[in-house]
């Protein structure tokens, strides 16, 4: 499982001038402590410390540099069930520390099937970690299972305006999808998600959708893409 170098470097960097002295000399700490036993247990027993000793900003980005070190003292076998494990051993905090940095962590997809294992849960936060401003499903997922993403997003009420590479992904499917979400939106009187028209490529739709769309009492971000 290859990481992101070069992200790698700009994250322990940027991390070291977030912390302040009395952080940074934990952090040291904890570092040292992890190089000298190596290995999941660790890594989870150092993590489960951060809430004590780092700021809620900080801790995200330096749980997930510490996964990154104990990657590397990790035989390259074991890289995929050593995150599979700290990721089921996780509370909701370090779920979504290390999916936001799956992308830089995991520059292989190999973790594809946990990403789609991590997808299905009914928590906003973790969620939101994987699907918005993350690479990862862009750069892996097949398409349907970046359809589905797409549609829980915008189930949750998330802005998919910020899943990354969402334009290359339009087309006649998705705009097939995102139009039946409406109709049971619509049907079941329920508002219609704000972020919608987002998932659609309106140039692509048929003239009977357009037509259908043009007939329906829509909220106004529709209207620029209609006329």
């Amino acid at each position: 499982m290859n990481m992101r170098q070069e992200c790698l470097a700009d994250y322990r960097q940027a991390l070291a001038q977030q912390l302040d002295a009395t952080e940074l000399q934990w952090w040291q700490q904890a570092q040292a402590q992890l190089t000298q036993q190596p290995g999941a247990t660790t890594t989870a027993l150092l993590s489960g410390q951060f809430k004590r000793h780092l700021r809620r900003p900080v801790a995200e980005l330096a749980r997930a540099l510490l996964l990154a070190q104990t990657l590397e003292h990790t035989p390259d076998a074991e890289h995929v069930s050593t995150v599979r494990q700290l990721f089921l051993w996780g509370d909701d905090h370090e779920k979504t520390a290390l999916l936001k940095a799956l992308d830089w962590l995991d520059s292989d997809g190999l973790c594809l099937e946990l990403a789609l294992q991590a997808g299905r849960t009914s928590n906003p936060q973790v969620f939101a970690a994987l699907a918005l401003d993350s690479a990862y499903p862009s750069r892996h997922y097949p398409e349907r299972a970046f359809h589905q993403l797409v549609l829980k997003a915008l189930g949750m009420g998330l802005d998919i305006g910020r899943v990354v590479g969402l334009p290359q992904r339009h087309g006649v499917t998705l705009n097939q999808l995102a139009l039946d979400l409406l109709d049971e939106q619509l049907a079941a009187k329920r508002p219609v998600s704000p972020g919608l028209p987002d998932a659609i490529a309106f140039s692509l739709l048929s003239p009977a959708q357009r037509q259908r769309l043009g007939g329906l009492r829509l909220p106004p971000e529709w209207h620029a893409h209609l006329n």
